[in-house]
């Protein structure tokens, strides 16, 4: 069982910057991949990025690409969203999950309970 917890979400201009955590409990952390979502007002959830158990591979949606970059601290149980050139259209609840990894939501087991992030234009 792992659960999570998201912090670090807030208000900023466009342009600026912010960085999530997701905290994790459970020994189990470092064998999970860890994904992030993020879902907008009247929108589908998506896809944000991910990270593999290891950091040692990452990978992005398009629209986040160059802007936003995923690491994480297995000895503390923490991953990271830093979240730079922040546009507008990235305003949303952020969500992590921990699974298998990949861009689907079905393949992630836990998921947090979600943090807002709203960028003024």
């Amino acid at each position: 069982q792992v659960q999570l917890v998201e912090s670090g979400g807030g208000l900023v201009q466009a342009g600026g910057s912010l960085r999530l955590s997701c905290a994790a409990s459970g020994r189990t952390f470092s064998s999970y991949a860890m994904g992030w979502f993020r879902q907008a007002p009247g929108k589908e959830r998506e896809f944000v990025g991910a990270i593999s158990w290891s950091g040692g591979s990452t990978y992005y949606t398009d629209s986040v690409k160059g802007r936003f970059t995923i690491s994480r601290d297995n000895a503390k149980n923490t991953v990271y969203l830093q979240m730079n050139s922040l546009k507008p259209e990235d305003t949303a609840v952020y969500y992590c999950a921990a699974g298998s990894g990949g861009d689907r939501e079905f393949l992630y087991d836990y998921w947090g309970q979600g943090t807002q992030v709203t960028v003024s234009s």
